[in-house]
């Protein structure tokens, strides 16, 4: 089921750097908690995220810019959305919600896969390092309503089409992405 939030801007009152996130080992075991803020500090605490990827009834996915104002690769494309579950959140939960704060859908999502990585943003000099849960979900026909402080841009694409544009650019998306890639294409919803 999808539908639209009724304030796609709720959650632009919470400074989202000064939540807590989970850090985790290498297996992915919870073994403390940071702010997402100190987390993102060079050189990066290993925490739990997750990468949400939505489908359309075509097998087109659904990604957005990151907007400018982010800390971590602003205007770059990626994934439907992201997020940090607070220690103990479920993963599935926290992106459901996420989702709702950025791109003002509902959808049924299911966890897919896991992967960890770490990446600088020259831009900025945060580091993401990440244990990052992807979860992928379906929406019919419900148009994204994004969040601007969270969202520049949305667009629809083929994961071929997507594919080929990242090795065209890939400056212009963010470093996850193609693992996101990875794992979605294995467990197509």
């Amino acid at each position: 089921m999808t539908d639209t939030l009724d304030t796609p801007d709720a959650a632009a009152a919470v400074d989202r750097e000064t939540l807590l996130v989970e850090l985790v080992d290498v297996q992915g075991r919870a073994t403390g908690s940071l702010a997402v803020a100190a987390a993102h500090t060079a050189p990066g605490q290993l925490h739990r995220a997750f990468s949400v990827l939505l489908f359309d009834d075509s097998g087109q996915v659904l990604l957005q810019q990151r907007a400018g104002i982010k800390t971590r690769f602003p205007l770059l494309w990626t994934n439907t959305c992201c997020g940090h579950p607070a220690p103990g959140q479920s993963v599935i939960e926290a992106a459901a919600k996420r989702l709702r704060e950025e791109m003002g859908l509902t959808a049924d999502l299911t966890e897919a896969g896991t992967f960890s990585y770490q990446a600088a943003d020259p831009a900025t000099g945060r580091v993401e390092h990440e244990f990052d849960h992807v979860v992928l979900g379906r929406i019919g026909t419900a148009a994204p309503e994004p969040n601007p402080a969270e969202v520049a841009e949305t667009m629809w694409v083929s994961i071929e089409e997507l594919r080929t544009a990242m090795t065209a650019v890939p400056t212009g998306y963010t470093p996850w992405l193609a693992q996101v890639l990875d794992i979605a294409d294995r467990n197509r919803p």
